[in-house]
């Protein structure tokens, strides 16, 4: 089955132009879902992720950047949405700790229900581990797990060898079940 996304097929790719409309909506169609979902990860609230992925289609229309293909401008924006979305998490977390400092509140939470409690208690704890780990380790584990991208695709977004990813990505997965500590967590 063919893919919009598929480099594999036998046809020629077809030049992209970011500022024209057609070309745009294509882009757009092929690629909103999957940047939403990396940046949904990354940050952890819907409105951001969605203001992030429609900054940087913005930012690629305003620049009416050049593509030879589908698979080109998919990379080029996840590479800007990881990074969006990373420095925003970066200055969410700055601001949150600041905010608990000046007004040292209580951030626990009570959730009436032992299951609900152990879902949320778990669930709490695999978002911890997953920040705990080194930037590197979380956006390969991101990018594979969340992103559904294979090893290729994130070696190619990233930079790096398909190799180096399936090793961060078995370090990612060996770190997290070392701080999470426990084989029944519940992950929604």
């Amino acid at each position: 089955m063919f893919s919009p996304l598929d480099n594999s097929s036998d046809g020629p790719q077809i030049p992209l132009n970011a500022g024209d409309p057609a070309d745009f909506r294509r882009i757009y169609d092929a690629t909103m879902q999957l940047l939403y979902k990396i940046s949904f990860r990354i940050v952890g609230d819907t409105e951001a992720a969605e203001d992030l992925v429609h900054d940087s289609f913005i930012k690629m229309h305003e620049k009416q950047l050049q593509f030879p293909g589908l698979n080109d401008a998919k990379y080029w924006l996840i590479r800007v949405v990881k990074n969006a979305s990373l420095n925003y998490a970066k200055r969410k977390g700055r601001e949150r700790r600041a905010y608990e400092k000046a007004f040292k509140e209580d951030t626990r939470k009570q959730d009436s229900g032992e299951t609900e409690l152990l879902k949320a208690e778990s669930c709490q704890k695999a978002k911890e581990a997953l920040d705990k780990l080194p930037p590197n380790l979380k956006v390969v584990l991101i990018l594979r797990e969340y992103a559904e991208l294979n090893y290729k695709e994130i070696g190619r977004i990233l930079g790096i060898t398909e190799g180096n990813v399936k090793v961060r990505v078995f370090r990612a997965r060996e770190q997290l079940a070392k701080l999470i500590g426990e084989d029944d967590v519940y992950l929604s």
